[in-house]
C-alpha cells in the first residue's frame, strides 16, 4: 500500500490546490472569472497547462499499452506527426481564436461560429455533437485513473473504486477552481510527470538490464522482432495517423485554453517548446511499452504475452466472445505500471505512480470545457442569463461538472475497449473531422452556417456509423481483415482486429476529406451572411 497511499497524498494536494484557487478567486469571480480565469493566465502556466490538458491516459497508459501490442511504430503513428501538426494548429488557428475572444469577449467556440455565420439552433447542433465526441474522453481519464491505482495498489484498490476517486477529486478541483483551478493543477501535473517520467525510464531500464541489451535481444529473436518495426501497419494506415492530430485545434477544452492567454506573445514559446514536450512524455512511455515484452518474471505480464500468443495462433478458431475477452487479457494499458512496480523501490514506485496519475487525470479540462459550453451554448443563449444572473449561471456550470462526472464515471464501469482504441476511433477521429468547421469560420470569406450544418451532420452520422459497424461485425483475429464490402477488385470496407478500414484508410480519413468538401460544396450554394458580419473577421484592421 506504500505507492497507493503516496498516490493519495498526492490527490490531496491537488484537491487543495483547487480549494486555493477557489479562496483566491472568492468573491470577485463571474463567468468570465469561473470559465477563462479571466483571460490572465502566465506564459508557464498557459503553456504546461495547454500541453497537460491534451496528455491524458492516451499518452501514458494508452501509447505504452498500444506499444506492447504493435511495437515501436506507436511513436511514429501518434507522436511524430502530433509533434509537427499540433504545434502548427496552435500558432495558425489558436492565435487569431484569441485575438477574435479578446475582442468580442467570446467564451466558447460555439459562440463564434453563432456569430461569424449568423446562426442560433445551428450551433446548438455542433455545441451537441461536440459534447458527444468529448465525453468519451473524459471516459478515458476515469479509465486510466481507475487502472493505475488498481495497478500501484497492487489489486488491493479496485478498478471501480480507483476510477471512483479519481471522478471524486477531479470534479472537486474543478468544481471549486474552475479555470484557474484546473490550469493550476495541470500546471503542477505536467512538471511531475516530465520530471519523474525521466526517472521511471532511467530507473526501469536499469532494472530490466538496461535499454540496449533489451533491445538487442528483441531486434535477435525472430518472435519479437516485428516490434521494433512498421511490419503490422500498412502505408494507408501510417497515413492515416497524421490526420488524427487535426483533433487538437478542433477540441473545446483546447481551444477555450487557447482563449485563457494573458498576451499573444505566450504563443511563441508554446510553439516552440511544445514539440519538446511531446518528447519527453510520448518516448519514455513507448519504449516502456516496447520493452515489457521482453520482460520474464511478471506473471501478469506472462499472462498478457500467453493471451496475445492464443489470440495470434487459435483466434481463428475462437467465438467472438472469445476473442474479446482474450484481446481485454492481453491489454496493455497497465504495462508501465507493472514495471514500475517490479523494478522500482516502493517510495519511489508511489512517486512515481503520481507522476503517471498526474498525466491521466486531464480529463479535468474535458469537463470544464463540457460545463463552460453548456452554460454559454445553451443557459445563457436561451435567456438564463438574463433571467436568472450571472452568479446561477456559474453555479449552473458547477452542477453540470457533477451530473457530467457522474456519467462519465458509470460508462467507464462498463467501457470493453483499451484507452487507445477509445480515443482514436471516436474522440480523436469525430473532432479531427470538425476541424474544417474552424478553418472555414477563419480563413474563407465564403463559408456559411449551412456548409457548417451539412459538415456536422456528416461528423455525427459517421462516427454513430463506426460504432454501429464495430458492434455490430465482430473483430476478427489477429491477421487478414474481415472484408466487408468490395467494388470490383478493390476492398471497400473491412473490420479490422483494431477497428474499421475504408479503402485500406482509416474511417477518419474519409472522415476529414468529406467534411472539408460539403462544407466547401455546400457553402458555395447558399446564402452568405451579412457583409458587415464577414468584414468582421476579415478587414485588415
Amino acid at each position: 500500500m506504500i505507492p497507493a497511499i503516496v498516490v493519495f497524498i498526492y490527490l490531496a494536494v491537488v484537491v487543495y490546490i483547487g480549494v486555493f484557487a477557489f479562496q483566491k478567486s472568492r468573491g470577485s469571480e463571474g463567468a468570465e472569472g469561473y470559465f477563462l480565469a479571466n483571460r490572465s493566465l502566465g506564459t508557464f502556466v498557459f503553456l504546461l497547462s495547454l500541453f497537460g490538458t491534451n496528455m491524458t491516459a492516451v499518452a501514458i497508459l494508452g501509447s505504452s499499452g498500444h506499444a506492447f501490442t504493435n511495437g515501436i511504430v506507436t511513436y511514429g503513428l501518434m507522436a511524430s506527426s502530433s509533434g509537427l501538426v499540433i504545434p502548427l494548429t496552435i500558432f495558425l488557428i489558436g492565435t487569431r481564436v484569441w485575438a477574435l475572444g479578446k475582442k468580442y469577449g467570446f467564451i466558447t467556440p460555439v459562440q463564434m461560429f453563432r456569430d461569424r455565420w449568423e446562426c442560433g439552433h445551428i450551433g446548438t447542433l455542433i455545441f451537441a455533437v461536440q459534447a458527444v465526441l468529448l465525453v468519451p474522453y473524459i471516459i478515458i481519464g476515469i479509465m486510466g485513473g481507475g487502472t493505475t491505482l488498481s495497478a500501484i495498489s497492487g489489486g488491493f484498490v479496485p478498478y471501480w473504486l480507483g476510477g471512483a476517486v479519481v471522478a471524486v477529486v477531479v470534479m472537486s478541483y474543478v468544481f471549486f477552481g474552475g479555470m484557474r483551478g484546473t490550469a493550476w493543477v495541470n500546471t503542477f501535473q505536467t512538471i511531475l510527470f516530465l520530471v519523474f517520467g525521466v526517472i521511471a525510464l532511467g530507473v526501469i531500464g536499469a532494472g530490466m538490464g538496461g535499454f540496449q541489451a533489451s533491445a538487442e535481444a528483441l531486434g535477435s529473436a525472430p518472435a519479437t522482432s516485428w516490434l521494433l518495426t512498421r511490419e503490422r501497419f500498412s502505408p494507408y494506415v501510417f497515413f492515416s495517423y497524421t490526420f488524427i492530430p487535426l483533433s487538437a485545434i478542433a477540441f473545446p477544452h483546447i481551444l477555450i485554453f487557447c482563449l485563457t492567454a494573458k498576451k499573444m506573445v505566450q504563443f511563441k514559446k508554446t510553439v516552440i517548446f511544445y514539440p519538446l514536450c511531446i518528447l519527453l512524455i510520448w518516448l519514455p512511455c513507448v519504449f516502456l511499452g516496447v520493452m515489457a515484452n521482453r520482460v520474464s518474471d511478471v506473471p501478469a505480464i506472462r499472462a498478457k504475452q500467453e493471451a496475445r500468443r492464443v489470440l495470434a495462433t487459435q483466434g481463428k478458431a475462437l467465438e467472438p466472445e472469445q476473442r474479446d475477452e482474450l484481446r481485454e487479457k492481453a491489454a496493455g494499458d497497465d504495462v508501465i505500471l507493472l514495471l514500475l512496480e517490479r523494478y522500482a523501490p516502493l517510495w519511489l514506485a508511489g512517486i512515481l505512480g503520481a507522476g503517471i496519475m498526474a498525466a491521466v487525470m486531464a480529463s479535468d479540462s474535458q469537463i470544464l470545457a463540457l460545463s463552460t459550453m453548456f452554460t454559454e451554448d445553451v443557459f445563457a443563449f436561451y435567456g438564463g442569463k438574463r433571467r436568472f444572473g450571472e452568479a446561477v449561471q456559474v453555479q449552473t456550470g458547477r452542477a453540470f461538472v457533477v451530473v457530467l462526472t457522474i456519467l462519465a464515471y458509470l460508462v467507464a464501469l462498463r467501457a470493453p475497449e483499451t484507452i487507445f482504441e477509445i480515443a482514436i476511433q471516436y474522440a480523436f477521429s469525430g473532432f479531427a473531422a470538425l476541424s474544417p468547421l474552424m478553418v472555414a469560420a477563419l480563413f474563407w470569406r465564403g463559408s456559411t452556417k449551412w456548409g457548417a450544418l451539412a459538415s456536422t451532420v456528416w461528423v455525427a452520422c459517421a462516427v454513430a456509423s463506426v460504432a454501429f459497424f464495430q458492434q455490430t461485425v465482430p473483430a476478427p483475429a489477429p491477421g487478414p481483415p474481415l472484408v466487408v464490402w468490395t467494388l470490383g477488385s478493390t476492398e471497400v470496407l473491412a473490420r479490422t482486429p483494431n477497428g474499421t478500414s475504408i479503402f485500406g484508410f482509416m474511417p477518419v480519413v474519409p472522415m476529414v476529406l468529406i467534411s472539408a468538401l460539403l462544407m466547401f460544396v455546400v457553402s458555395l450554394v447558399t446564402s452568405k451572411p451579412r457583409r458587415e458580419t464577414v468584414e468582421k473577421y476579415f478587414s485588415k484592421a
